[in-house]
């Protein structure tokens, strides 16, 4: 899987916190026991996912995976606003290694930013061993394709187009399904008899978020220009909205698509 810095993970994780769709992170509590839910967190990163439900409830005993050892110590030594009843992790190889995560032993299974990531083949795996479970599962921040920008420029959809179909490149897990994720999940869940609860949990990105925009926007442009785009016309777009940064007059939305999946 591609590596993302613990530095990025904790520029984004504001906007990640602000954006994340409450409607359904409720309905995903109420499939939970009503005292000390254990919960297997995939691709753990840092421990975003343990800071934002966390908060809501303090009595659970988290299970966090990823395959990135530092990462995995950061999440274990940070000091959560409301400590959580337990916290493990486990270094795994999510790509090779799925089924070997405690599905049974835990009553639910989460994710944050993960599933825009994994292929049709690592996707369907997964849902098959949640189903296989019969637990709750809970996807958020998985990128959906959409992106705003205000004000407007030419290249702007250029840009767009051009990183949705880097989304789409191999991130680790064989072709990704970028921007399709969210919604072929449901599909899938759907087709298995599960609910599901979902909504949008969109990033609002202002001047205000000048530290994470001066990491994101230089990706966004190279993956633009790695898709196609003239990199003179995306080095021009840059720079102008690095002035409308400065003078305040940028903001920027990117879409996200948050759901529950609920055994019947």
């Amino acid at each position: 899987m591609s590596g993302f810095s613990a530095t990025w993970l904790a520029l984004r994780e504001p906007l990640d916190l602000a954006a994340r769709n409450k409607e359904v992170e409720a309905a995903f509590f109420e499939a939970l026991p009503a005292e000390a839910p254990k919960i297997l967190d995939l691709a753990s990163g840092a421990g975003s996912t343990v800071t934002a439900l966390t908060g809501e409830k303090s009595d659970i005993q988290w299970t966090l995976s990823d395959y990135d050892a530092d990462l995995l110590s950061v999440a274990a030594s940070r000091k959560f606003a409301t400590r959580p009843a337990s916290l493990q992790t486990r270094e795994i190889d999510l790509a090779a290694n799925l089924i070997e995560l405690p599905f049974d032993a835990v009553d639910a299974i989460t994710t944050s930013a993960f599933l825009d990531l994994v292929s049709e083949t690592f996707l369907t795996q997964l849902v098959e061993a949640i189903v296989l479970s019969r637990k709750p599962f809970l996807a958020s921040l998985t990128y959906d394709g959409r992106t705003g920008f205000s004000p407007a420029e030419p290249l702007d959809q250029d840009l767009c187009d051009a990183m949705n179909r880097d989304q789409q490149t191999d991130k680790g897990f064989g072709p990704a399904l970028g921007p399709r994720a969210a919604e072929r999940a449901i599909a899938l869940f759907q087709a298995k008899g599960y609910r599901i609860v979902s909504g949008e949990g969109d990033w609002v990105i202002g001047p205000q978020h000048e530290d994470f925009l001066a990491e994101f926007l230089p990706g966004w442009i190279g993956a633009g220009i790695k898709q196609g785009v003239e990199k003179s016309r995306a080095d021009d777009w840059l720079e102008s909205r690095r002035s409308q940064i400065a003078d305040g007059t940028f903001t920027m939305t990117v879409g996200h698509l948050d759901f529950a999946a609920l055994p019947a």
